[in-house]
């Protein structure tokens, strides 16, 4: 994975600093300003049940206007707040505006942390005081910090790319530990690049990418009303924008995969309460849509995931949750491997060892795969497993 990610694109600014909505003077506001224009897409999460300020996001992704900034706070998500969460949410971004001076319009305005709890109003106005005044190309490093919640590490990712013959840069910043789940969105996700791309095809791009990226993961199956993902190209490097597809926008787009799928992966791998690092593989399904369908099924399932929080050997639930996922599947057909240790063709294997699976197990990293011999479908999903730590967590939560 990409890790120096440090400094920003051209063009970007960012900062994170304490305004008192955590304790013990921990980072709770981050911000992040462009003095170019940013032409951004994004994506909002599909829960009916939305907070305020991601329908905010909605409603400012159709008038299709410009983006200078993003503001981000935590410990107060804003959903479940009724009509005052709507007007913090929008007074949060004219205060923005006016400190920044652009318009309230071109700031976006994201909150992450308990439900049904209003913001402290004067503690959100001072601290975006305090963030802008801090605002720095060498402020990603406190950004990724300040938007945490749950998360024990930053998420970061970068990748340098070449737009006719310019060199340019990418990079992201994401939060999320809990509450993720493949429905686009279940974290707060900002990728940043100097590149210049026309609106539509930043779209697609930013689907496609994360169709393959943060809607193949997930840690406990529950979706956030709160969250989304954002990627703003404001074109500072002076590359030509990209208004095509062509070998430009498919260059522009790897990119962009590469960061979301590390992103991504950097969630799983902090999973609230997680271990371990699991990847599901499903292949020689019928199409791609039954993959996908036995590939999320075993990834979602409490018994497969306790199973390898234990290192217990008890591979049969697997293609159990293949069973009922909704895929075609003929058990005398497939075939189950964890870890490239061959456990079941049709029927058990002959001699396999209890004592090696659970070895395989209580590696960090555990691959299963299973080939259903069916078709030519192929789907990875990517999940973790679920712990007593997942419980005290969340157990406690607001406590």
């Amino acid at each position: 994975m990409a890790k120096n990610t440090l400094p920003l694109p051209l063009g970007f600014l960012a900062s994170g600093i304490h305004a008192g909505l955590k304790s013990k003077g921990k980072l709770d506001m981050g911000f992040i300003y462009t003095a170019h224009p940013a032409v951004w897409a994004g994506m909002v999460t599909k829960n009916a049940v939305k907070s305020a300020p991601a329908r905010r996001t909605e409603r400012l992704l159709k008038s299709k206007g410009p983006l200078r900034a993003v503001v981000v706070n935590t410990k107060y998500a804003n959903d479940l707040t009724g009509k005052q969460g709507y007007k913090d949410a929008d007074d949060t971004g004219t205060w923005a505006a006016q400190a920044l001076k652009v318009k309230a319009n071109e700031v976006l305005i994201h909150s992450t942390g308990v439900i049904g709890v209003p913001v402290p109003r004067p503690k959100i106005q001072k601290g975006v005081k305090l963030g802008v005044s801090a605002l720095s190309p060498l402020g990603g490093e406190d950004f990724s910090k300040a938007i945490l919640t749950t998360d024990l590490v930053t998420k970061t990712s970068a990748r340098p790319l070449m737009v006719g013959g310019k060199a340019c840069w990418m990079m992201g910043f994401a939060k999320g530990s809990g509450m993720i789940h493949p429905n686009m969105a279940t974290m707060l996700v900002y990728i940043l690049t100097d590149a210049a791309i026309s609106r539509p095809l930043l779209d697609k791009a930013l689907r496609e990418a994360t169709n393959r990226s943060f809607n193949r993961i997930t840690v406990d199956g529950d979706t956030s009303p709160s969250d989304s993902v954002v990627v703003l190209a404001n074109g500072a490097s002076g590359a030509k924008p990209i208004t095509k597809v062509g070998a430009d926008y498919k260059v522009f787009l790897e990119a962009l995969k590469a960061v979301c799928l590390d992103l991504a992966q950097d969630v799983i791998r902090d999973g609230e309460g997680a271990t371990k690092f699991v990847t599901v593989t499903v292949q020689t399904a019928k199409n791609d849509a039954d993959a996908l369908l036995a590939a999320k099924a075993i990834a979602h399932s409490p018994l497969v995931k306790t199973a390898i929080f234990g290192a217990d050997p008890n591979w049969g639930r697997i293609l159990t949750a293949v069973g009922y996922s909704g895929a075609a599947v003929d058990e005398f057909k497939a075939k189950v491997a964890i870890g490239g240790y061959a456990l079941y063709d049709g029927q058990p294997r002959k001699g396999w060892s209890r004592a090696k699976l659970k070895t395989i197990l209580q590696q960090k990293d555990v691959n299963i795969v299973v080939d259903l011999r069916l078709g030519k479908g192929k789907e990875t999903v990517y999940t973790c497993d679920l712990t007593d730590g997942y419980i005290d967590i969340n157990g406690k939560y607001t406590t």
